[in-house]
Order: C-alpha cells, then sequence, then structure tokens
C-alpha cells in the first residue's frame, strides 16, 4: 500500500495535522505565534547544512530549530522587547538560510520544495519519521497536560501548585522545533505555523473546554489535510497551500457560525 506515492502523501498530511493539532492550541493561547514562524524560517538553514554536508533533512533542519527556539527561549526577558526579539531572528534565520542554500551547488530548483511543501514526494522513511514523531509530541502534550494547561492559564497559579512555568515554556518551545522539523516536507517552512494556528482558531470558537478545544482543533486538522489533497489532486494545485486554504475555510465557517449561535 505505501508504494503508492498518493498514500504515502496523504498519510504524512494527516501524521502532520495530529502533531499540530494540540501544540497549536497551546501556541494560541500563549500566542506564540511569532515564536513559530522565527523557528520555522530557521528551518531553511537547517535544510542548507544538511546539504552540504550530506546529512538528513530531518535532522539538519531539526538541530538547527532547536537552536533557534532554545536562542529565543534563553534570551527572552533580558531587556529586549520579545517582538523585536523574534522579529530579528526570524527574518534574519529566512534570509540567512536563503542565502546558505543559493551557495550550495544544485539546490537552487528545489528551494520551492522546501519553502511550500511537496508532500508528493514523501518516501517511507519520511513518513516513519512524520508519525513517529507525532506520537512523541501527542504523548508528551497529553502527559503533560494539567501542568501545561495551568502554567498557559496562570504562572503564579503554577507556582502555587509546585509547577515550573519556565519550565512548561522549555517543553513547548522543544516540541514546536520538532513539529517544524516534521512539517517542512508536507507544508514547507513559510506555511509551518499557519498549520499550528489556523484549526486551532477555528476550534476556539466553537469548542467551551480545552480538552474539547485540542479534540477539535486535530479534528479540523486532519480534515484540512485530506481535503487539501483532494484539491491538490483534483485541481493539481500546490498540496501545502491547498491544505491551508482548507483550514482558513473552516477558521471561517466556525467565526459564521459562532457569530449567528451568540
Amino acid at each position: 500500500m505505501l508504494d503508492d506515492f498518493i498514500i504515502r502523501a496523504v498519510l504524512a498530511a494527516v501524521g502532520t495535522a495530529l502533531a499540530t493539532g494540540l501544540l497549536g492550541c497551546f501556541v494560541v493561547w500563549r500566542r506564540m505565534a511569532y515564536f513559530g514562524d522565527a523557528t520555522a524560517h530557521a528551518a531553511i538553514l537547517g535544510v542548507a547544512l544538511s546539504l552540504a554536508f550530506s546529512v538528513s533533512i530531518f535532522a539538519g533542519v531539526l538541530a538547527v530549530s532547536l537552536a533557534v527556539a532554545l536562542l529565543v527561549f534563553a534570551l527572552s526577558g533580558r531587556g529586549v522587547a520579545m517582538d523585536t526579539l523574534l522579529g530579528v531572528v526570524s527574518h534574519g534565520a529566512l534570509a540567512l538560510g536563503l542565502v546558505a542554500v543559493s551557495l550550495v551547488p544544485g539546490t537552487r530548483l528545489d528551494l520551492d520544495a522546501y519553502l511550500f511543501g511537496d508532500v508528493l514526494l514523501v518516501s517511507v522513511e519520511n513518513l516513519a519519521v512524520i508519525w513517529g514523531g507525532a506520537v512523541i509530541v501527542t504523548a508528551v502534550l497529553v502527559r503533560n497536560w494539567a501542568a501545561l494547561l495551568t502554567a498557559t492559564l496562570s504562572p503564579d497559579l503554577a507556582f502555587a501548585a509546585d509547577i515550573n512555568p519556565r519550565r512548561e515554556q522549555l517543553i513547548l518551545t522543544l516540541l514546536l522545533a520538532m513539529v517544524v522539523a516534521l512539517s517542512i516536507k508536507v507544508v514547507g517552512a513559510l506555511l509551518i505555523t499557519a498549520l499550528l494556528i489556523v484549526p486551532a482558531a477555528a476550534a476556539r470558537g466553537i469548542a467551551r473546554t480545552p480538552e474539547g478545544m485540542a479534540a477539535l482543533a486535530t479534528l479540523i486538522g486532519v480534515l484540512s489535510a485530506l481535503g487539501g489533497m483532494a484539491l491538490s489532486l483534483r485541481f493539481e494545485t500546490p498540496a501545502g497551500p491547498s491544505i491551508v486554504c482548507v483550514a482558513v475555510a473552516f477558521f471561517a465557517i466556525s467565526t459564521v457560525g459562532a457569530r449567528i449561535r451568540a
């Protein structure tokens, strides 16, 4: 079954949606969208280093994404405004990555695949990495759900409950870097943050509890992946942008529905 590239593409898109569904809720709750952009843009530098040193794209992207995420985490709250810091890191990492890719022979034509994704080229090995990573991300979030949610809602309440908010933020930072590495093959560096934010934002207007929002965001992400792949195959459009377009349609429907219900 996995010999069919369409089946592999669909499974990769669904696996990515599962990884981004739960984590996306915390990105929305903590207003980490720009943080996600900075980490995602750094992925291009990881691609360039992977090609230059002939190592796995996933390994290179994960290493650079982790380094950038930890750098921002370490510098936060040290006198530089967070939006300024993220702006410098985000655009600086993207520019440095694009320049680095241009210096690696034979990669100029492949740049669009890393910026916007190329899920139709997913291999069985890529599929194993995506689903393995999705399981790890989901397991960590479920296991630490109560602590992460408490630290997100109120750092003071977290301290009272003997929970270190800084540690929980670090966990989210590391998971975000992993999701960036998992998603670059499917939606590309420029659309990863959209896949994190849009399904969660769509679920936020409908759900009544944090757990309900997480479940609904995951469902919307999976449906967006399936719908985007169907559109891509039917109209021969890029798969990554098609997935995001379907997610935006879900957001529009949920927003209108919430206003009508109100």
